[in-house]
């Protein structure tokens, strides 16, 4: 055990834990059997940006020891897997075997646990839905026992589970179907468009002809419209769609990163005029419409994999990941959200628009029908706060909701407004946990725990 500061991927709002290492999964249900006063957290490899996976003044689970396989079907996919695995790990001993994870969010970097209690989402939403909704059962550590559950058996407590920031309990392992491939190449179309309604309009007409799907979007142009955007779009290749030179080893997989970021940059590195440039660079980069390309895994679903703690590139004051969701209908809401960053020349180098299929039972699951977009934010920005919270507002006010893996800052009463079936998950974990031994720093700021 070690007594350590901890921050989420932001790198904003350190706070101190007792962080313990357990090797076993029976360690694990120890550990939640008998916390300590402040109570216990299971935390992965840290990349949820805010206070998710943070518990000041108590124990938090490294559970990155316990990532061992239990089972694989290879004629199946499906996989029994430890939490504490990575998906970088999964998809570098599986992807050779011709089996990719359901679900990817931006990174590899994220363990089994981790994607479950921020049930993630990738670019695939709108075919295949969240990780959870691949997910057949899962063992759950709790203060009153282990249990194994699923969509089947004990589908409340399965689906608060889900995008319930790991307060209902800690995973032990997982049964996860996985998604055949003939490659590890993506074919990828790229479109690039002028402005935000160019961009939803090519999504909206072109999006259910892809599996996966992104637009990168750029509010702080330096001329020009809001929201000019790269769309890229594609399907894992098959063999015979691949150069000849790459269909010897169809499914070769070994990424490495290419840089690293050291540890002390400026805070004011990617200042306004720097991030403004390399927008520019990058939209002038993109063909205005190309099809057919091959690209790695790697490049079309990790791109910021290849630059080791790029989080750094913000500074020792760190930064904020805002992600919000809105209902189709809402469009005007989401333009008026783009348009009032664009305003306040908020320096957005990272941002991501998408659109989300259906919604699935879990109550904290932050997908719904309709779009998300993302945007990474220097802390340091003048006036953040009350901008983001004006955001807040209008995203409560359209039936949208925040990303809680992503949150560092949202008022407490917004919670309730965007996620109407709190009380629901309030039951369920009420009933797993009624001496409140679940806790975090986000569960106690936004009054979950």
């Amino acid at each position: 055990m070690s007594h350590r500061e901890l921050t989420g991927w932001g790198r904003t709002a350190p706070s101190a834990a007792d962080v313990l290492t357990p090797v076993t999964r029976d360690e694990v249900a120890a550990a939640v059997a008998h916390p300590p006063a402040r109570g216990v957290l299971a935390r992965g490899l840290g990349r949820s940006y805010g206070d998710a996976a943070q518990n000041a003044g108590g124990a938090v689970l490294d559970a990155t020891m316990v990532d061992d396989v239990t089972a694989f079907d290879p004629d199946t996919g499906v996989l029994t897997v430890a939490a504490g695995a990575s998906l970088d790990h999964l998809m570098r001993a599986l992807v050779p075997r011709g089996w990719f994870v359901p679900v990817t969010p931006g990174t590899r970097h994220v363990t089994v646990g981790g994607a479950i209690a921020s049930d993630i989402h990738g670019k695939n939403h709108h075919r295949a839905g969240s990780w959870c909704q691949h997910v057949s059962s899962l063992r759950l550590a709790t203060p009153t026992g282990t249990v194994e559950v699923g969509p089947d058996q004990d589908p409340d407590l399965f689906w608060a589970t889900a995008g319930g920031m790991g307060l209902t309990g800690v995973v032990l392992d997982a049964t996860v179907s996985l998604t055949p491939i003939a490659t590890s190449r993506a074919l990828v179309d790229t479109d690039r468009a002028d402005d935000l309604d160019t961009c939803m309009a090519v999504l909206t007409e072109g999006d259910d002809d892809y599996e996966y799907t992104v637009a990168w979007v750029d509010l702080l142009p330096a001329r020009g419209r809001v929201g000019r955007s790269v769309i890229t779009r594609g399907r894992f290749a098959e063999v015979d769609e691949l150069p000849s030179g790459q269909r010897r080893d169809p499914h070769r997989f070994d990424p490495q990163p290419l840089v690293a970021v050291p540890p002390l940059v400026p805070s004011r590195l990617l200042n306004r005029w720097r991030i403004q440039a390399f927008n520019e660079a990058w939209f002038r980069r993109a063909p205005r419409e190309r099809r057919g390309e091959v690209q790695s895994i790697s490049r079309f679903f990790h791109p910021l994999d290849g630059v080791m703690d790029w989080n750094r590139l913000y500074g020792p004051r760190g930064f904020l990941q805002w992600q919000v969701a809105v209902p189709f209908g809402a469009e005007e809401t989401l333009r008026a959200v783009a348009h009032e960053i664009a305003e306040h020349r908020v320096p957005t180098l990272i941002g991501v628009l998408k659109r989300f299929g259906p919604a699935n039972p879990g109550p904290l699951s932050f997908p719904l029908a309709g779009w998300t977009l993302c945007v990474d934010i220097p802390a340091t920005v003048e006036g953040l706060g009350p901008l983001l919270e004006r955001l807040d507002e209008r995203v409560a006010a359209a039936g949208g909701r925040v990303y809680l893996a992503k949150d560092a800052r949202l008022r407490p009463d917004l919670l309730e407004v965007m996620y109407p079936r709190l009380g629901e998950w309030r039951e369920v974990r009420d009933r797993v946990d009624p001496d409140g031994v679940l806790q975090s720093d986000l569960g106690r700021r936004l009054g979950l725990c």
